[in-house]
């Protein structure tokens, strides 16, 4: 573990050293990628620093206690050699955590699309519940949240409400909402008061550098229309709406949540990178047999990740049977202590040995 520690406290330093040249300093993209590896090291060299110093107290101390005749002092001495030697100990302990492998993506901005699955005009309005859920979790976070298409209802519900949110850490956080969410609430659609179960479901794309997804201009076809639906009249008569269509793969993105063509562009390049990033991965995760990717698959409620009752106030995740009866602050974003038990039972199954888990 030392050797491991010490390669990576000197590649943290060689990181400084690269991001000092003048050459780097103006190339924004080997700026961005070295400044995100050196973020995913730092956590790792603190506390690493933090163990040596408290193993130099160990030291330190017990070679004094061997050269100290005052009874007195050799106590305290000893004292002091038993409280280093604990931090010692925990602080071995947190590393070993650190160590654990992490998902290259974590650092990484993302896309999530929330869509209306099982339930109609209440499960587009369990879409917006979710959205606003995210936005205000993001906000506490100090993350930026970015819309960048949707399809409302008539109601004030999402049939579909695709979405960036930019932010230190975000795709870490973010990751464990990939799935299928099911909603049980007499929705206020039904006259009679009757409870019923709907379904939204969410994927979450780690954001692709330009450099790592390449866009080849032969390769996209690029139209621009007018906008549709509510927004005014320029947005309405101004060819502002990209579709973008990648012909190697077939994926399409249509953004017009923009008045300014080069903004929605911008946009459309930016998720056609991420879903074509997304392909990449489970390609490279199929062939090596490495975790399923599948957040979404059909969209059935069987299918849950989380269930959300509001008669009772309860949100239960199912991965890793955890149950909170909080549901109100839940939805109001704050999403941190089930985000962290998840993250926990991950490092717990890799700490133990485990392979394939379902709360990543």
């Amino acid at each position: 573990m030392i050797d491991r520690l010490e390669a990576i406290a000197k590649r943290y330093r060689e990181i400084d050293s690269e991001m000092a040249r003048p050459d780097v300093a103006t190339d924004h993209e080997k700026l961005t990628r070295l400044a995100r590896e050196q973020r995913s090291m730092r956590e790792i060299v603190a506390a690493y620093d933090a163990f040596r110093r408290a193993r130099g107290e160990v030291e330190s101390a017990r070679e004094l206690v061997r050269h100290e005749k005052d009874s007195e002092m050799q106590e305290y001495l000893r004292s002091e050699e038993r409280r280093a030697a604990e931090q010692v100990a925990e602080l071995e302990e947190r590393l070993k955590v650190l160590l654990l492998p992490k998902d290259p993506n974590d650092e990484r901005d993302v896309v999530v699309e929330i869509q209306g699955a099982e339930g109609g005009e209440e499960a587009a309005l369990f879409a917006a519940d979710l959205f606003r859920m995210y936005a205000r979790w993001a906000e506490k976070k100090g993350w930026k949240v970015d819309v960048v298409d949707s399809s409302p209802t008539g109601m004030g519900g999402y049939d579909k409400i695709e979405f960036e949110v930019h932010g230190h850490g975000a795709y870490s956080q973010l990751k464990y909402e990939g799935g299928v969410h099911r909603v049980q609430r007499v929705p206020k659609t039904e006259a009679q008061g009757r409870l019923h179960t709907s379904a939204a479901t969410v994927a979450v794309l780690p954001e692709a550098d330009p450099v790592e997804v390449e866009l080849k201009p032969e390769d996209l076809e690029i139209k621009a229309s007018t906008s549709t639906g509510p927004g005014g009249q320029s947005v309405n008569t101004t060819y502002s709406a990209i579709r973008i269509t990648h012909k190697p793969t077939g994926l399409v993105v249509s953004i017009q949540d923009e008045k300014s063509q080069l903004q929605n562009r911008e946009k459309a390049l930016r998720v056609l990178r991420a879903r074509l990033y997304e392909m990449k991965l489970a390609e490279q995760q199929e062939a090596i047999g490495a975790q399923r990717r599948g957040m979404v698959r059909t969209g059935n409620r069987s299918e849950k990740i989380r269930t959300y009752n509001f008669k009772q106030n309860r949100v239960t995740d199912h991965r890793i049977n955890l149950t909170l009866h909080k549901l109100d602050q839940v939805l109001n974003g704050d999403l941190d202590e089930l985000v962290s038990a998840l993250a926990g039972a991950e490092r717990a199954a890799q700490l133990n040995g485990g392979g394939d888990q379902s709360a990543t």
